[in-house]
């Protein structure tokens, strides 16, 4: 993928070495001080003793000394993200609707969003709660190792993917599956869930077919893009964990159902053809 010397993207936040849902203290009265007027406004004042009492949002730096090669890496998501949001807005703004571009926050080990307190363990994640996409770089090292899916555009996948949700959320797919999940036996909920997460899978594959219509990708790319959509198929990681697989838990899809949806949004560009709940299987 050609992105060195691309646009990078301006929301992005890095948590990177801030120590997850901990409030970090100094001590003495400013402290308190702060931690009264946050509550007394309905604001959480770890967003404030975290980052040494500035404001929450963009930009923020951890002070942790960062090393080359994960520098280059937030570069490159910084630059995927970008063009993430020059493709749909194009689409959006196609279609009459305005594109609001979500933020991306990089972490480490652990962090806290509107969804809670979250792990490295579950991988990339988004949160409709604060329409932000999360990310423990650390993730990419497991994707090429365990996942033996290497390479810049299946790490390029993993945040179109997450964008994919933050299209769905915009689109009011999201609140309509959580909705039903709410009313529905754990065996539906899990099969709305697959229909939700192959959607995702669709809008990464369309998010490909842009830019590769645009001359940014090199050849192979695609392949690393749908290596990595297979490789963390539901069958394929359980029987890699568990050595058999039960599909009334996937939550994500199988191998095979992950990599057809990607490559029909590939092969079609067509959002409109991305309707995962109207097919009888997906």
């Amino acid at each position: 993928m050609r992105w060195q010397g691309e646009r990078e993207s301006e929301n992005v936040e890095d948590r990177r070495g801030l120590s997850g849902g901990r409030i970090v203290v100094g001590g003495g009265l400013g402290t308190v001080l702060i931690v009264i007027l946050a509550l007394l406004f309905g604001a959480d004042p770890r967003q404030y003793l975290r980052t040494g009492g500035g404001a929450p949002g963009r930009g923020i730096e951890s002070s942790r000394s960062a090393k080359p090669d994960e520098e280059q890496l937030k570069q490159f998501v910084s630059v995927v993200l970008a063009k993430t949001e020059d493709v749909w807005t194009d689409i959006f703004t196609k279609s009459g609707r305005r594109y609001r571009d979500p933020t991306l926050v990089l972490f480490t080990d652990q962090v806290q969003s509107a969804c809670g307190i979250n792990g490295a363990a579950v991988g990339a994640f988004y949160c409709p709660g604060d329409e932000k996409i999360y990310i423990d770089l650390s993730f990419y090292k497991e994707l090429r190792q365990r996942f033996h899916a290497p390479g810049d555009f299946a790490q390029a996948y993993v945040i179109a993917h997450e964008v994919g949700h933050h299209v769905q959320n915009l689109l009011g797919v999201t609140e309509k599956v959580e909705s039903l999940q709410r009313r529905v036996s754990e065996k539906q909920a899990n099969e709305l869930s697959v229909r939700l997460e192959l959607q995702a899978d669709f809008f990464a594959g369309v998010f490909a077919r842009y830019v590769n219509d645009n001359g940014v990708l090199d050849p192979g790319d695609i392949e690393e893009a749908m290596q990595a959509a297979k490789s963390v198929g539901d069958d394929s990681i359980q029987r890699q964990s568990r050595g058999y697989v039960v599909p009334d838990s996937f939550t994500h899809g199988t191998s095979e159902q992950r990599l057809r949806w990607f490559r029909k949004g590939f092969e079609t560009g067509d959002i409109r053809q991305g309707d995962t709940f109207s097919v009888a299987s997906p």
